[in-house]
Parts: structure tokens; sequence; C-alpha cells
């Protein structure tokens, strides 16, 4: 019976995206929104024109505008001005700090948009846009706008998955006095424990292109600290990137099956990393870049003081190894929005990037065993038409030692994106997992807090995992108080794993739900971006298992 329910769910999410009509499928939202819209200036030559004359740079003209627009009327009234006058405007300085251009450079639209997709993935802005505005004598003149959020996120928060609550209590800032620099102060508790936390990030030390990120936690199963600074690959044509992190954590590590703590142990970790990059930079369409470094891992295990404690402990473990690596990368993204997130702009990679890494583990070093590691990764992006994407990733890491294959991970995804309507897109996700030889400490699992929102969450663990999203998103005009805008969905899982794992067999065999959500998406405030409320109901007639599971909790996309 409750099979056929799920069939009947997935014909009725597909019956209703086959009618939609080519008309109204072409259609894109371009009603008002709170996003940027700043159009090219009538009769400014093209950016080809302009690049052929060997134009450069002239003024730099930055417009910071405030968290609510005063000159809407639907923004000017006393309670959205008091907000603008509390808040502390980003300072040019911090902008400009992002900038890869400069006053008699030569002239670039690819740079331009490239900052343009910096800027908007800060946490300051809600929205950004690089424009050329005026051009003489061989100058164009560029405009840098931005918009601000609410930064400054004194609050409580509360969250609920599978069947599991969490809350958290925190004053941050991501735009500390302006300076686009970050801190947080927290506590929380979840499933695994209680925490205090201060951290810093800053993303441009001392107006640099070198970063910085401090932390300290203190929590009921021990800390967390942590330091890492370093001048990343901040563009498609950085020369250079530099990285120095260290963290020093302990822990109590849980094991799971159906959804239940079976055994507990203590780990402690050390973990020190120095390394590097060169690249040629952006060369007909790709970027190559080679890197190494040196990373050190030291594991080690203890027991419990609970009735959980493992009978058998991991055996104390260090790896210490030289690497190198080569990676490419695709200059290929695209600007869209009400995708995964809602009335938003959003920079999609169509673009294709790999990466490959191969380090030497050394007893010489001070690792347990002599053996090589293997980290890899891919992506592709897919434009399948106007109306659909499909992107795929996968990652692949391992340890190879004189046992053979150890700590295995492989991991891939695609997600399928159809815009059969203006504001309804249907989605597919399909992923899977497999491992072997995996390091006792972890496991592979699934349920509420993976994809499968009608279960408890770590419900199954195994040595595979498969699991299949069915998603139809809808995308409205509501915009409550100009705060914040509403979306919907309705939703079908399908998951479950195989084989045995250290803490035993859970295999409970295919498992299923449906459901349905509600989506806000934060346009004002800089602590998320979206807001999903689920409500799930499983198919599978499972003991003790409840009917009905309520998720409620802040996510980076729809």
């Amino acid at each position: 019976m409750r099979s056929r329910t799920f069939r009947s769910v997935l014909t009725a999410l597909l019956f209703g995206v086959a009618g939609a009509t080519p008309a109204e499928a072409a259609k894109l939202n371009d009603t008002e929104r709170t996003r940027i819209e700043e159009p090219r200036p009538p009769g400014l030559p093209s950016d080809e024109q302009m690049q052929a004359e060997g134009a450069v740079i002239g003024k730099i003209i930055f417009d910071i505008r405030q968290i609510f627009d005063e000159s809407d009327r639907r923004e000017n009234n006393d309670l959205y001005r008091l907000a603008n006058d509390l808040h502390i405007r980003t300072k040019q300085s911090a902008v400009h700090a992002q900038l890869l251009f400069r006053e008699g450079d030569r002239y670039d639209p690819r740079k331009l948009a490239e900052t343009e997709r910096n800027l908007r993935a800060m946490r300051p802005f809600y929205d950004a846009r690089v424009v050329p505005v005026h051009y003489a004598g061989g100058k164009v003149d560029v405009k840098v706008i931005t918009k601000d959020v609410w930064t400054l996120s004194p609050g409580i928060s509360f969250g609920r998955s599978g069947g599991t609550n969490s809350s958290r209590f925190e004053l941050e800032d991501t735009n500390l006095l302006g300076w686009g620099k970050k801190i947080q102060i927290f506590h929380g508790s979840n499933v695994d424990r209680t925490s205090t936390a201060i951290g810093y990030d800053d993303p441009n030390l001392f107006g640099s292109h070198w970063t910085l990120g401090a932390g300290y936690a203190d929590s009921s199963d021990g800390s967390d600290r942590s330091l890492a600074v370093g001048q990343p690959f901040y563009s498609l044509d950085t020369l250079w990137s530099t990285t120095f992190r260290a963290r020093q954590f302990n822990r109590t590590v849980s094991r799971y099956n159906r959804g239940e703590i079976v055994d507990q142990l203590q780990r402690d970790e050390d973990y020190y990393e120095a390394s590097g990059g060169i690249s040629s930079g952006l060369v007909d369409g790709w970027v190559r870049r080679w890197t190494g470094g040196i990373r050190y891992d030291h594991n080690v295990f203890r027991p419990v003081s609970t009735a959980l404690s493992a009978r058998v402990l991991p055996p104390s473990r260090t790896t210490s190894y030289p690497y190198v690596g080569f990676g490419m990368l695709q200059d290929d993204y695209r600007k869209v929005g009400d995708l995964n997130q809602i009335g938003r702009t959003e920079d999609l990679y169509f673009g294709t990037q790999f990466n490959v890494e191969l380090g030497i583990n050394s007893t010489a070093l001070g690792a347990t065993r002599n053996g090589a590691i293997v980290n890899a990764s891919g992506y592709k992006g897919i434009e399948l038409g106007p109306l659909s994407q499909l992107f795929l990733t996968s990652t692949l890491t391992s340890r190879l030692e004189s046992g053979g294959v150890r700590n295995l991970i492989f991991d891939g995804a695609a997600s399928y994106y159809w815009r059969w309507r203006s504001d309804r897109v249907f989605y597919v996700l399909l992923g899977g997992t497999t491992v072997h030889a995996l390091d006792p400490e972890d496991q592979l699992l699934i349920g509420g807090d993976s994809g499968l929102r009608g279960y408890p969450l770590r419900y199954e663990a195994g040595t595979s995992r498969a699991l299949l999203t069915v998603e139809q998103r809808f995308y409205t005009e509501w915009y409550p108080f100009r705060l914040a805008r509403f979306g919907a969905a309705i939703f079908a899982d399908v998951g479950r794993t195989w084989g045995r794992d250290a803490a035993g067999d859970s295999g409970a065999g295919m498992l299923s739900d449906i459901g349905f959500g509600l989506r806000f998406g934060n346009t004002r405030s800089g602590l998320g971006n979206v807001l999903h409320i689920d409500f799930a109901y499983p198919l599978s007639n499972e003991p003790g298992l409840k009917k009905f599971q309520v998720l409620v909790g802040t996510k980076e996309s729809f």
C-alpha cells in the first residue's frame, strides 16, 4: 500500500511537470526583486570595442547601499529607517580589498564579472554588481555596487532533524564595524554535544588578500582549537597561494545502529599543515594549478566513562606525509535566480574542474605506517538547454598501505534542475557512496540529517549508501514585511545502506518517505540563506518508528 502511495506521488510530480507549455517555461521572473539591477548605460560601446581600443580603467566609483532603500516608499518607514541608522554600513576599503582590478589596469570585463562573484560570496552583502558606466579618452569608469544586509545577529535558534532537537544562543557579526571581518560567540547543543565557542575570520588581513581564521570551543566532551593563515587562489589569475593550518581537538565519538548510540570512544587529534601552490593564471579559458606541502595528523583513542564505552578501541594512528597535487579549472559561470535561493542572484558553475593529490606516508616523518595517500575530486556542470541543468560531482580518498587499501571513500552525485515554469523548478538528486576498510571511528550513515527526511538521524549504517530525492519547488512573490521571500516544496526520498560496519548490520532495506516543506529566503540579514520547515511521512513499517517527522533548520540552499 505504501509503495503504491510513493509511486503515486512521483507520478503526480512528473505529470504536473509535463503539463507546462514551452511559452510558460521560457518566462523568467522579471518582477520587482530586492537584488540589485543596474543596466548598462545606453550608448556605451561594447566590451569588445573598448578592449580593441586598448581602454584602461579610469575612476572606480563605489555605491554601497543600505539594507533598506528609503527612496522606495514601501521601505521608507520608521522601523526600516531605524534599522538603517543602527547598521554600520560596509567601509569602502572592505569592498576595495575585494577588487581584482585597479585604476590604470587594462579594461577586462571578465575581471569585473569575477569581482562580482567574489563580492556576492561574502556574508555582508545581499548582492553586488560591477558595471562600466562611462567611456571617454580611452578610460572606462567602473561602478561597484553592493547591497548590505544586517550582520549583527544576537539571537536564539532552534532546529529539529530526525526526531532530535538542537538549540543555539549566539552573538555574531559577519561585518564587524563595517570592515568585513567576522566574529562569533555562541552556546549551543545538539545530539552530540553542548558547546561554548568563539571564532574570528578575516578575509582580507590588513587590506591584503591574506586570510586569517581562529577559533576556540569548550564542549561537554572536549575542546577544539584552530588557527589558519594564508593567501588562497582568490582569482583565476592568482599566481601563487600558501596556507598554514593547525588544529587540536578532543571529543566523544558516538557510533550508531538504527538511530541509537551503541558505543562511544574519546578521540584526540592534532593536525598541522603547511602548503602552497603555483599557477600560470587563466590561459585559453583554463586555469592549471600545482600544489604541494606537508600534513601531519595524529589520532589517539581512549575509553569514555559511560556505560556505552567501546570494548575495542581503534589503535592510535598517525599520518605524516609530503604531497603534490595538480588541478584544472575551466572558466564558465552563469548568473541565475530562483534556483537554490529565493530572490537572490546565484552564480552557477558550468565548467569542468578536477583535482588530484598524491602523498607519501613515511615512518621517517612520524607516520604509523609507510604508504601512499590519494585524494581526488571532479565536477562538471552541463547546460542541457535554456531551462535545464545537470551537475555532476565526485570525490575519492584513500590510504594505500602494506596491508592493502585502507579508508577508501568514493562518493558521487548528480543534481538535475528543470525550470518548467517561471516560478516552478523540478529537482532530482541521485547520490551514492561506497567505502572499504573505513577507519573504525567513522561511519557511513543515512537518516533524517542526510537526506531521508522521514527517519531519525543516523538511522542506517553500512559500507555503501544510495539516495534519490525528487522535489517540486515553488517560488512565490509573497514578501512579508519585505524581510523574507516565501517558497515551498513537495518531495519524496528513497535511500538505504548495504553492508556491515564496525557497529553492526543496521540495514533495514529500502526506506522511503514523502512530505512537504516551507522555505523562507532571507533577504535582509547574513544569518543564513533559507529557513527550512519540513513535514515528512515515512513509508516503512519499522518497529518504533514515528509516523511523522518535523525538521526545522537554516541551510545554504532551497
